[in-house]
């Protein structure tokens, strides 16, 4: 890497975690990384995992995270075409900082909520 290149890098984030959010940050990108922890999975599975998600958000964001090199898309031939997507070892990663902010939500969430319940019966009331 050019000395140019690097110093344009370093004012662009002046710390780690800017660029860290740059690539993971947003409301939907942590969810679709999380979900594909569990293995690969189709656009459609993605989009029923995540609820509230529209199909050109969910594009845009796999789209992104695939140019960073987080997710790589495979492409079946066969009809009706099927796409997969998947961790790559660079996207994995991130599974440890996104387990801590896992347990920190789940901490967050008994402090704030005190029984979870509540919450989850009021999250499947909204995504029915």
């Amino acid at each position: 890497m050019t000395e140019q290149k690097e110093n344009r890098i370093r004012e662009k984030y002046k710390v780690g975690v800017e660029a860290a959010l740059e690539v993971m940050g947003g409301k939907w990108k942590p969810l679709i990384i999380y979900h594909l922890m569990t293995g690969p999975k189709r656009t459609s599975e993605l989009r029923r995992l995540i609820p509230g998600i529209t199909q050109k958000m969910l594009t845009t964001q796999l789209r992104g995270l695939e140019k960073d090199e987080i997710v790589a898309r495979k492409i079946y031939q066969e009809i009706p075409p099927k796409v997969e997507y998947k961790l790559t070892p660079y996207g994995w990663g991130l599974k440890p900082a996104l387990d801590l902010l896992c347990y920190w939500g789940e901490d967050h969430l008994e402090k704030v909520y005190g029984d979870k319940s509540k919450v989850l019966e009021e999250f499947e009331s909204r995504t029915k």
